[in-house]
């Protein structure tokens, strides 16, 4: 190769890796940038990158929690599964109301209408406040007849009932985390809700096995230790949420001027919202019937099916986060009026996803069992764990397309549509035939992960193409 060739070359690379670093760093650090005026594939990396960090600490922080809780037990295991069939409730309220949150900020944002975004985020707040209250209430005073409703063990009720006592009666802290990050990211200050969460689930983190455990003068609390951790970690996120919301972000400001009550703006959050949580309350609640019946099954299936569950979030939490790039990018170039920009995004992420997805199906079913056991030593555990981690691998091609067309639904402000074909695949589809499979025909826990497979790959194939028939793009918010 000529001399002066090769030098070219060798210019050409270290200025290609520097201008991916500096992405890299633009993406991390947060920047001003236009989403709906540069290049789509770099407006994508600047969201993706950071929505893909939060999540990917957020599932982190599952499997640690999981990791050291497992270390006490089954029973231990089964009540955070059955304490978490109630905070699916509330997750479903928290999600409904964020995607809400972060369909209508991104639309202003895209509108070039800051001040209305940061008076929108301040109602959202109100809101996410007042939702909170009735999960404390029932926390605080019911958490074993919670248990008991849903099939608890004689451990979970005698021991297990402070750590459910916690996690609900300190829900407020949940609901706040999912509804502000939602502001920011509906913003596209997607770098900061990357590390509100890096702070939050990192202190969850060095918490959980000194609470659990016990550590010099900090004496051993058990599963409860794990719920206080949580709290706490979660605690300081919110006030740091709160600290930037006001000081001001890259593209939102929350003013103390905009600190009231205002109904009008309220009930306008309140109505588009009501189909993103109904969205989440279907899906959700159709969890909970899947963890009763795998009850019946036994604590090893519940304990297995919850391992399963938080592996299943660690892997897909860089998907989600791509898929909250597509809702952000959908609703910020609706508000400028570029529908077929949107579109774009949307096929563009979908194609990354379906990728990343085929990667991690792979993983599923050649190496199930020993990512259980990482877990727990239980092999009846491990057994029913992996099962499911195999199941799921079979889907996961078209997992990927269904979760960026839901986001792009959402990020429309379209959340009725994706709630309507919850109700039929969940409700009507994946519940029936869950009991129909592992109750009536004794397939037991088995029964479950099939019935999951076939509902959550048709519902996958029918949003995307409702997606292609294009009339989200219509919608006004």
């Amino acid at each position: 190769m000529d001399p002066i060739e090769e030098q070219n070359n060798h210019s050409k690379e270290k200025h290609s890796a520097s201008s991916i670093f500096k992405a890299l760093k633009n993406a991390v650090l947060g920047t001003e940038a236009d989403y709906t005026k540069v290049g789509l594939k770099k407006a994508i990396f600047l969201l993706a990158v950071p929505m893909i960090l939060e999540l990917v600490m957020e599932s982190a922080f599952a499997v640690v929690d999981i990791y050291f809780v497992g270390k006490l037990g089954p029973s231990a295991v089964a009540t955070v599964g059955l304490t978490e069939t109630y905070l699916f409730l509330l997750y479903s309220i928290a999600m409904g109301l964020s995607m809400a949150v972060t369909a209508i900020i991104a639309r202003r944002i895209g509108e070039k209408k800051k001040e209305s975004a940061g008076a929108s985020a301040i109602q959202s707040i109100f809101l996410g406040l007042l939702a909170s209250v009735p999960f404390a209430l029932g926390g605080i005073f019911f958490a074993k007849e919670l248990l008991t409703l849903m099939g608890g063990d004689t451990w979970s009720l005698e021991h297990g009932y402070r750590y459910t006592q916690w996690m609900l009666g300190g829900n407020a802290v949940i609901m706040l985390l999912f509804v502000i990050n939602a502001i920011f990211r509906g913003a596209g200050d997607a770098a900061i809700a990357m590390r509100i969460l890096w702070i939050s689930n990192g202190i969850n983190m060095v918490l959980d096995p000194l609470l659990i455990f016990g550590w010099g003068p900090v004496p051993a609390m058990g599963i409860e230790g794990a719920a206080i951790a949580t709290n706490i970690g979660r605690g300081i996120g919110v006030l740091t949420q709160l600290w930037i919301l006001f000081k001001g972000g890259k593209h939102i400001r929350a003013r103390l001027s905009q600190l009231y009550w205002d109904a009008g703006m309220m009930r306008h959050i309140l109505r588009t919202s009501l189909g993103g949580i109904g969205q989440m309350i279907v899906a959700m609640t159709s969890w909970i019937f899947l963890m009763r019946i795998l009850a019946d099954v036994g604590s090893e299936a519940v304990a297995g099916s919850t391992i399963a569950l938080r592996i299943m979030m660690f892997t897909l939490m860089p998907a989600w986060g791509l898929s909250n790039a597509a809702a952000t990018l959908v609703g910020q170039n609706l508000g400028a009026g570029d529908p077929e920009r949107a579109e774009s995004a949307v096929w563009k992420i979908g194609f990354y996803n379906m990728i990343f997805l085929v990667c991690v199906s792979l993983v599923y079913f050649f190496f199930n069992q020993p990512l259980m056991s990482l877990f727990t030593d239980n092999p009846r555990v491990i057994a029913i764990g992996g099962e499911w981690l195999r199941i799921l691998s079979y889907s996961y091609f078209v997992y990927g397309w269904w979760m960026v067309s839901v986001q792009a639904f959402n990020g429309a402000g379209d959340t009725r549509t994706p709630t309507r074909i919850n109700f039929v695949f969940f409700w009507l589809v994946q519940i029936p035939l869950s009991y129909l499979l592992a109750i009536t025909l004794g397939w037991e826990h088995s029964g479950v992960f099939w019935a999951v497979f076939v509902s959550e790959t048709a519902v996958g194939l029918y949003t995307l193409w409702l997606f292609k028939k294009g009339r989200w793009k219509t919608v006004e918010i």
